[in-house]
């Protein structure tokens, strides 16, 4: 008997990318959904994989990459417009008759978060249930560790380790071990339908946990250096990270503050739903420090330290612009995912959450909302 045809969407990013490889390895039929044909896309195609071009935006084509599909993986790209591209998905997977949808989706999920992003996910989730005939897997994560990482090569040439968050801690997972919460739910529709999945790492860290540990993975002494939210952003543009990303980032950085991803976590899905252990943070950092821009040289040093001496002077996202020319919809009374009763009971959460930051709780977080010129 066949394996049934699965599609992957988002198959060039972080968790795409490792489903497709997964599911390939297991011998499945994939289909890979990208943006674009690029390099990644033609490893993905030498892997076996069949390539399909859409937006997810784009109606018919999204259509025309779900026809003969059985499964998918959905991973929705950050873009103001997002939930367009889930509506559109849905019809097509009602119109192809999918058996069942792995939706990557996020912890802090709730529908009245200031995050627009957020919001989204959480409609996109009952979106996706509501699908007739169409089972549902949701995987929803916290911050993954490559979050974090994203600044190994900061710790790996100058030492230094920016931290944001406060005294809050989370237990990150790697991209690979969300991907294979996705595959496993993937390969056994029939167990895993109806069901809820946040895979994590498998212990709370600090600013300090991580920084011994990127310490550890460099070979060198790592020291935390609270950051201003300000540098953080500047430094975020001038690395090339898109508006709309950080526009919903600057809300998040209060939930981490607040605690959001602590309560909970660890959990032991990963290894519930694979029958592995997760990766600790150490691990994954290791193949971050073996990244070539990561690796100790001189020329790494000379383009970090010229990095790190420019960002103060580099200009800033200007969310308010932003905002006002995107017209988006804002809730009549914003919440971070601790104050939202929505959100407690929907995680089962009782515990204490910290109190609300200043300025971060009911309106646009002033200090995460805009940066010096």
């Amino acid at each position: 008997m066949s394996l049934p045809k699965i599609l992957v969407t988002g198959a060039t990013g972080k968790t795409g990318a490792v489903v497709t490889s997964e599911l390939l390895r297991a011998g499945y039929p994939v289909r890979a959904m990208v943006r674009r044909e690029d390099d990644r896309s033609a490893r993905l195609k030498t892997q076996g994989a069949e390539i399909a071009v859409a937006d997810m935006s784009d109606a018919e084509r999204v259509a025309n990459a779900l026809k003969g599909v059985r499964r998918a993986y959905y991973c929705p790209p950050y873009d103001p417009y997002m939930i367009q591209g889930a509506v559109a998905f849905a019809v097509a997977a009602k119109e192809a008759r999918l058996e069942h949808i792995v939706g990557l989706t996020q912890w802090l999920a709730t529908p009245a978060h200031a995050s627009l992003m957020t919001r989204q996910s959480w409609l996109v989730d009952r979106l996706f249930s509501m699908i007739p005939g169409v089972s549902h897997t949701v995987i929803n994560p916290g911050f993954f560790a490559d979050s974090y990482l994203v600044l190994t090569g900061v710790a790996a040439h100058l030492g230094v380790f920016p931290w944001i968050y406060g005294n809050s801690r989370n237990a990150p997972p790697s991209n690979e071990d969300i991907a294979r919460v996705a595959v496993a739910a993937l390969m056994d529709p029939a167990r895993h339908e109806g069901k809820s999945y946040r895979p994590t790492g498998p212990d709370l860290l600090g600013a300090e946990d991580m920084a011994k540990a990127i310490g550890r993975a460099v070979g060198r002494s790592v020291r935390v250096v609270p950051t201003p939210i300000w540098l953080f952003m500047k430094t975020a543009r001038m690395g090339g990270l898109p508006i709309d990303l950080l526009s919903n980032v600057r809300y998040y950085i209060d939930d981490h503050k607040r605690g959001a991803f602590e309560l909970g976590a660890p959990t032991t899905d990963v290894l519930d739903v694979t029958g592995r252990l997760p990766e600790d943070f150490e691990t994954i950092a290791r193949r971050y420090a073996a990244l070539p821009d990561n690796r100790r040289t001189l020329g790494n040093w000379l383009r970090q330290f010229a990095q790190f001496m420019v960002a103060p002077l580099s200009p800033g996202f200007n969310f308010d612009r932003y905002d006002r020319e995107l017209r988006r919809p804002f809730p009549s009374e914003p919440q971070l995912a601790p104050d939202s009763t929505v959100w407690r009971r929907e995680h089962a959460i009782a515990e204490a959450v910290r109190p609300a930051l200043p300025g971060g709780d009911k309106a646009r977080p002033a200090a995460t909302s805009r940066a010096p010129a």
